[in-house]
């Protein structure tokens, strides 16, 4: 079972379009997937379908120790896939956990419950959408992690954050997770046309090589469109640009975990 932290402490940069829809891209090639949304926002839950202002229990009350992770799992009809849906509530869990011990461990403790539960792997795939922020909430998604999927802008600001994300990493592998390395940096809402985002692009490949996703995703109307149904572009517009670049990363990283599996 692969655990991918899908982050990046930059907002807008594609992060929860990516996880609900390389979530259903992963499900539409036979995979078993489940999707925890780790926002406040909420954003995931949403584009999978699931109405946040009506959830009974939340990832929220997972961390706080209140549930399983068992029991907050939902089935997103639309996607294909299982979630662990969030709202507004996760909020707080970042006050009430600070005192708290080993709360770095809170959602790795509650993959690994899950796992013991039904002796054996239920999913091929866990997808973490993590916040735009480096707090606890994400530093819980590093620890519990495998690998660490940082989509980002090709634009200049991007490379600036990239670092403090890079060392937060080397942090969380020093004390928490020693296991957890880079899977990849995704290029997302990519223009072929800006030059900026070439130059960008051309620098990233020669100090991160391999590291770099082969798939781009290209600025697409229809991924932009896609969460106001609740559905994943695949449901959306399964010809359009975006779900056909969706397609290819999944095949990428299912590659990718034949590799290093």
């Amino acid at each position: 079972m692969k655990i991918l932290a899908i982050t990046n402490q930059k907002g807008g940069v594609g992060k929860t379009t990516t996880c609900v829809n390389l979530a259903a891209s992963l499900a539409s090639l036979g995979k078993r997937v489940l999707l925890i949304d780790l926002d406040p926002q909420g954003n995931a839950s949403t584009g999978s379908g699931i109405d946040k202002a009506h959830l009974k229990f939340s990832i929220y009350h997972v961390l706080i120790g209140e549930k399983s992770l068992k029991e907050v799992i939902l089935t997103s009809e639309k996607g294909g896939f299982d979630i662990a849906p969030s709202n507004r509530d996760l909020a707080g869990a970042e006050v009430e956990l600070v005192n708290e011990l080993a709360r770095e461990n809170r959602l790795k403790v509650a993959i690994a419950k899950l796992v013991a539960a039904e002796e054996a792997a239920p999913y091929d795939f866990v997808l973490l959408d993590c916040p735009p922020a480096l707090n606890l909430v994400t530093v819980n998604a590093l620890t519990a992690s495998s690998a660490v999927m940082i989509p980002m802008q090709c634009e200049y600001y991007a490379l600036e954050g990239l670092s403090d994300l890079v060392n937060t990493i080397k942090k969380v592998r020093a004390r928490l997770n020693p296991s957890l390395e880079i899977e990849g940096l995704l290029r997302t809402l990519f223009d072929n046309r800006n030059m900026l985002a070439q130059q960008v692009s051309a620098q990233l490949i020669s100090h991160f090589g391999d590291k770099v996703y082969k798939t781009v995703i290209p600025r697409n109307i229809r991924l932009a469109e896609a969460p106001s149904y609740g559905v994943p572009v695949l449901n959306y517009d399964k010809a359009s640009k975006g779900a056909v670049a969706y397609l290819e990363l999944a095949k990428e990283v299912m590659r990718s975990d034949k590799k290093h599996g």
